[in-house]
């Protein structure tokens, strides 16, 4: 890794089949051990079922409200500050809840590949 700064740049946002919008923030070769997007749930959407395999990801809530499943764990409301672990190959989802966007930061360990990530909802079977 080499010392950089990259200014945030939402004209990259881009909606992904899961059903939110994503803007990669930080997800390149040159920092292999992490990323980081920013997402955003527009109000009353749920995003799919999905899991990544040898990934690790954390969401931090930056603002607006949500309800997050992860695994076996009970849904669980989440709003500005709360942080979600998500292990390796554990199925998750979130909705937004509230009137505003929902908005979190999703850092992956190591960094997000497209090849870890499998749909996982009933409804694509």
């Amino acid at each position: 890794m080499k010392e950089t700064i990259r200014p945030l740049d939402l004209t990259g946002e881009y909606l992904i089949d899961e059903g939110c919008y994503i803007t990669e923030v930080s997800n390149s070769d040159a920092d292999p051990e992490l990323s980081i997007a920013r997402a955003r749930v527009p109000p009353g959407v749920t995003t799919r079922w999905h899991r990544l395999h040898r990934t690790a990801e954390r969401y931090v809530i930056l603002s607006g409200l949500g309800r997050v499943e992860v695994g076996n764990l009970a849904p669980r409301d989440v709003r500005a500050g709360d942080v979600v672990l998500v292990p390796p190959a554990v199925r998750q989802r979130i909705a937004n809840t509230g009137p505003d966007d929902l908005i979190f930061l999703a850092l992956c360990t190591p960094r997000f590949r497209a090849a870890n990530y499998e749909d996982a909802d009933e409804s694509a079977a």
